[in-house]
């Protein structure tokens, strides 16, 4: 069960992350843009992380 709470918030962080990006993008202001991209990229390693778990155990 804590599998899908990890995989949950992979996608979450993903998603908070590109709406930041694209937030910051329509305002000029870089430093969100930024923030947004490394907490897409964030929630991008954690899912690979999940997949790469699954994929050992079966």
């Amino acid at each position: 069960m804590a599998e899908k709470n990890e995989k949950t918030e992979a996608k979450v962080e993903q998603a908070k992350g590109k709406g930041k990006e694209t937030l910051g993008r329509a305002v000029g202001n870089e430093r969100m843009t930024a923030e947004g991209r490394a907490e897409g990229a964030k929630g991008d390693m954690r899912e690979a992380k999940e997949k790469a778990k699954d994929a050992f155990k079966r």
